[in-house]
């Protein structure tokens, strides 16, 4: 079985409770949810910002009772955000983000078919001074590469592992998988 669609230690192995007892290392052979993290970053008062994976490495250098990595600078908030109505020449401020307003105003020229994927997210946080009607045009050029497959953040352990179980099992049903999952989260790394 492929390493990323199941177990690969002793079942007989049990996940230990997620304590300020763990070491650091501990910590890092298992699989903990993002909610299970912050409750163990509150107990130990570590910073939470900053995604799963910079959260593990405070927690770990905390468990170990090393300094802990610097937590990240949080993103200023924008000045201002965008309110309807907007149109094509509306101007995308600093730090605007996907918002309901963009949403709406998308579909009204894209279509029904308009939803936020990677390639529109990207182009809203990266193109602060860019107008509405630039972004439809980048929509319309990036559809091809939409269409194809996309490669799934490593944040995204869950979706990761679906899709690569799937590969594997292609006549796999979603109550297999889901028992796989579960069955691989409960394993060490």
């Amino acid at each position: 079985m492929n390493s990323n669609t199941g177990p690969s230690a002793d079942p007989s192995e049990a996940r230990p409770p997620l304590t300020p007892a763990l070491t650091g290392d501990e910590l890092a052979r298992w699989y903990w949810t993002l909610a299970e993290l912050n409750a163990l970053a509150r107990r130990l008062d570590v910073p939470r910002g900053g995604g799963k994976a910079a959260l593990t490495e405070r927690l770990r250098a905390a468990l170990d009772g090393r300094p802990l990595p610097a937590a990240p600078a949080r993103r200023p908030a924008a000045a201002r955000r965008l309110s309807a109505p907007v149109d094509g020449t509306t101007v995308i401020p600093e730090g605007q983000r996907c918002s309901q307003v963009l949403r709406e105003f998308f579909r009204r020229e894209i279509g029904p078919a308009f939803h936020f994927d990677g390639y529109m997210r990207a182009y809203v946080a990266e193109h602060a001074g860019h107008t509405l009607a630039e972004a439809v045009a980048h929509w319309h050029a990036t559809r091809a590469a939409a269409a194809g497959p996309q490669e799934i953040g490593a944040q995204f352990e869950f979706n990761r592992f679906l899709r690569a179980w799937h590969a594997d099992h292609p006549a796999g049903t979603r109550d297999e998988a889901l028992a796989a999952w579960r069955a691989h989260r409960s394993a060490p790394r």
